[in-house]
């Protein structure tokens, strides 16, 4: 068993509006970049209803008006196209500093994967990845979004894992601006998933993946 070297601090949260987790992931990185000795963290959140477009993001993606509508929709700095979070969707944001592991993004995203991947596996199930895009995927749908923003080597922004939410948001968009492919979360496989045993699994794949050791602050 391998001595962890890393520390990462882990924040396990419950439903915290966008705009919030968003400012908190921004001080994390502001700190960070002016001290870059500082411990990496993970927070595990869930959002209420909200659509997020990637800084490249096409509006075209979203099916009704940003600017005439009663939904929250944010655009920001990670990469990626449209996507919806909600209640039951497991949101995992990393401020890592790459520097410690590796400066590669497409390794990073590659980890990020293996993370819901070993994860989906716990309960039998095997998580997929689609060549050409980023995400999981499980029997032909995803069930997993991932889109990330990285300044000297610091990340935020980060992965969202459907576990048991109302999927009719996605109704109202083009997740990922893939429209030939359906979203899905865990829930259709196994019907009595709990999202706080979610949550346990996502961390101890994420230390595991990462060779971190996730302390509770």
């Amino acid at each position: 068993m391998s001595l962890h070297n890393r520390r990462c601090l882990l924040y396990n949260q419950g439903v915290i509006p966008y705009s919030d987790a968003l400012l908190w992931q921004r001080t994390l990185l502001a700190e960070r970049i002016k001290n870059p000795s500082l411990e990496d963290v993970l927070i595990l959140l869930e959002h209420p209803p909200v659509y997020t477009l990637g800084q490249g993001a096409s509006s075209e993606f979203l099916k009704f008006d940003s600017t005439k509508t009663m939904y929250e929709v944010h655009r920001v700095e990670r990469g990626g196209e449209v996507t919806y979070h909600c209640p039951g969707q497991l949101v995992g944001y990393p401020i890592l500093n790459l520097q410690r592991y590796r400066k590669d993004l497409h390794w990073y995203l590659r980890q990020l994967e293996e993370v819901l991947i070993c994860t989906i596996k716990i309960y039998g199930l095997q998580g997929e990845r689609n060549p050409g895009f980023t995400g999981v995927w499980l029997e032909g749908h995803k069930v997993a979004a991932i889109g990330i923003k990285v300044s000297r080597w610091i990340t935020m922004h980060g992965f969202a894992l459907n576990v048991c939410p109302d999927m009719t948001g996605f109704e109202h968009i083009v997740p990922c601006g893939i429209a030939d492919q359906p979203v899905g979360s865990l829930a259709q496989w196994i019907p009595d998933i709990s999202l706080l045993e979610v949550r346990s699994h996502v961390a101890q794949c994420f230390a595991e993946v990462f060779d971190v050791e996730l302390v509770t602050d």
